[in-house]
């Protein structure tokens, strides 16, 4: 199952796309119009968050950051890759 969520940050739009299979996060995309430095940070996170269980993401976001001190994000921040994440985990759920 692709688990779609998207939420319109300050100035920029996060999506993410999970390929889930029994609520594991088998697949992760994050993509959008925003900026952050260094470049590998996304492909980074992406691949933090592979493997995990869908309701362990969150914290795993959180704990990502965390460590990546050296990370900037203009006008963006964690909390609106968890609102995204969120958006794309609720998705579904509704169905």
């Amino acid at each position: 199952m692709i688990r779609v969520g998207e939420h319109k940050a300050k100035k920029g739009l996060i999506r993410f796309e999970i390929e889930e299979e029994n609520r594991i996060a088998k697949s992760v995309k994050i993509s959008g119009d925003f900026f952050i430095y260094p470049e590998e940070t996304i492909s980074e996170l992406e691949k933090a968050l592979e493997g995990k269980k869908l309701d362990e993401l969150e914290n795993a976001i959180d704990e990502f950051f965390a460590l990546r001190l050296d990370v900037e994000m203009p006008y963006i921040n964690v909390e609106d890759f968890k609102i995204a994440l969120k958006n794309a985990l609720r998705e579904e759920d509704e169905k």
